[in-house]
């Protein structure tokens, strides 16, 4: 028994925040309703995972797990029964539009109040409901870019963004954690309510600690590659096999990092009495380091620094990722068969595991309108209708 079994979504998101917010919930048991344009969604063929690169690509593959799919013409007049028949037997909504266009898809608050007064709506846009850049349109790398977090990234020659899209995940997760309290609002006073959630929002609430600092002293921080400016020895360091990253932080590890490299001399030296000077005197800290690891494999330097306790690990490509014997240990992948691409695809699960709260991936990404005859079956549609609703184009 899963904890969200008796609770039912309806996705009209595209890309990332909107549809992993609903892949996070459906993996504990959540029944989503992917609604998809005729054809098929802009989103599904990103990244591609075939050599003819047809099919649905890695982006849909993990965030529309566990999910069933109807077509539904958003543009057509002829819309009306079947959305208001979809909201009427779903608890939640999930879209990721700016507000406006919410309002012209008829998935405004007020518009699905009237037709199921406990519905909870969770909109996603790129800026936030209010301000002048309200409706404008935003992704991942535009919320990287406001928040301080591609100035600060790089050696200062350029701004880099990372390709791992932390604004959408970070945003999709701020929103099913809102969803989750709405859900115990609602079973404690019977009311719905919105949740609105935005890219910006989300980038800005983890670059806090840079914000906080320089609201409050001005610290006016400049990028200074991979070094930490309120930590350190944190950097990556080249071994005689590739690559490692440390990150020192608090006194104890500190000390135990500096006897390991043999300079315990500085457990007395003012320039490294704090992480605060620490980070600022960076540099010194990362040159020792590099000497200490020139000589070893990484292998060797990673077993030396988890013996004496510093936290540290390998720079890993994609593919050594995947190789990882922690990575493997930690059982998050299942390799589930996806009849669109006729193989089978290696989905990451909801990366926590709970004692009693099951969560797993039950059933492939599915295919365009798999399951619209089923979903208006359940509504209450009988053959002759689904038959009219789709030579008309609704579906």
């Amino acid at each position: 028994m899963s904890a969200l079994n008796n609770i039912r979504i309806l996705d009209f998101g595209r890309f990332v925040a909107g549809p992993y917010c609903a892949a996070m919930l459906a993996d504990f048991g959540a029944d989503v309703i992917r609604i998809d344009r005729l054809g098929g969604s802009e989103d599904r063929a990103l990244t591609p995972v075939t050599e003819d690169q047809s099919g649905d690509g890695a982006i849909f593959l993990q965030a529309n797990r566990n999910k069933r799919s109807m077509t539904l013409n958003m543009q057509s007049d002829r819309r009306g029964d079947v959305l208001r028949r979809l909201i009427a037997s779903a608890d939640v909504i999930i879209a990721n539009v700016p507000p406006q266009s919410l309002q012209k898809m008829g998935l405004d608050y007020e518009t699905v109040s009237q037709i199921r007064a406990d519905i909870i709506l969770a909109n996603i846009s790129s800026f936030g409901t209010k301000g002048p850049w309200a409706e404008r349109p935003g992704f991942d790398s535009v919320g990287q870019a406001m928040c301080g977090s591609a100035y600060l990234t790089g050696e200062g020659s350029s701004p880099y963004r990372t390709p791992i899209s932390w604004v959408d995940h970070a945003t999709a997760l701020y929103v099913a954690f809102g969803i989750m309290v709405a859900l115990l609002e609602r079973a404690a006073t019977g009311k719905g309510q919105q949740i609105d959630g935005s890219l910006l929002g989300s980038a800005l609430a983890c670059s806090s600690t840079y914000l906080v600092e320089e609201a409050m002293v001005q610290a006016d921080r400049q990028p200074i590659g991979n070094r930490s400016h309120i930590n350190g020895p944190t950097d990556a360091f080249r071994t005689n096999d590739g690559w490692i990253v440390t990150q020192v932080v608090g006194q104890p590890i500190f000390e135990r990092w500096a006897r390991l490299v043999g300079e315990p001399e500085w457990l007395v030296d003012p320039r490294f009495a704090s992480d605060r000077l620490r980070g600022t005197n960076g540099r010194v800290l990362s040159e020792r380091m590099s000497l200490w690891c020139a000589n070893l494999s990484s292998a060797e330097a990673l077993e030396a620094l988890a013996r004496a306790g510093v936290p540290a690990g390998p720079v890993l490509s994609p593919k050594q990722a995947l190789e990882h014997p922690q990575v493997k240990a930690m059982e998050l992948f299942q390799s589930i068969w996806v009849p669109g691409l006729n193989r089978s695809a290696p989905l990451i699960q909801a990366p926590i595991h709970m004692s009693e709260s099951s969560r797993r991936i039950r059933r492939p990404p599915p295919q365009v309108g798999e399951h619209t005859n089923e979903v208006l079956s359940e509504l209450g549609f009988d053959p002759r209708e689904i038959a009219e609703f789709r030579a008309s184009g609704l579906i």
